[in-house]
């Protein structure tokens, strides 16, 4: 960190006193380091560190790799609250988002009442937020997280409260 010192300012190094020591070098150094103000997070920087430790959280996370069972299920969301059931896993907050608006992709369409799972079979459906949720937990920047997050305030709802063992 680059210590700023006002221009206007000039230090005058004298040597009246013979008696001058290391100390009275101690002692300034001391005062300069006294006047330095405490590093303080804004707001901002807290929410992207945020961020930034929930990505690195999900990206040590792994992807299951066999399936255990067709799932059953009506909605996009609803699949995903039964994934996260079954494997224990929480789903990245980026894939929550997308499942929330598939579902909302389906308002208004024809096929809008209709079981989903009788449009897409279970196992492609399940298939299919593997992958993205895969893609969110290896690729997205912590950046891109935060500007979001900036920008809904109830950000929070779409983060999932699983913490799953991580291997040792």
């Amino acid at each position: 960190m680059k210590r700023a010192f006002p221009s206007n300012d000039q230090v005058e190094i004298s040597s009246d006193d013979s008696s001058s020591s290391d100390t009275d070098n101690d002692v300034l150094e001391n005062q300069l380091q006294n006047d330095e103000p405490a590093i303080e997070l804004s707001p901002e920087d807290w929410l992207f560190r945020k961020a930034r430790s929930y990505q690195e959280y999900m990206k040590m996370i792994p992807i299951p790799s066999e399936r255990s069972t067709t799932i059953p299920y009506t909605s996009w969301t609803g699949l995903g609250s039964s994934i996260k059931q079954i494997y224990g896993q929480p789903l990245h907050y980026l894939t929550n988002i997308h499942l929330k608006r598939l579902d909302q992709q389906r308002l208004g369409g024809e096929d809008e009442d209709a079981s989903l799972d009788t449009i897409i079979h279970p196992c492609n459906a399940e298939s299919s937020i593997w992958l993205i949720e895969e893609v969110h937990r290896r690729t997205s920047s912590p950046h891109h997280l935060y500007e979001l997050w900036k920008a809904d305030p109830m950000y929070h709802a779409f983060i999932d409260a699983i913490f799953p063992k991580l291997g040792s």
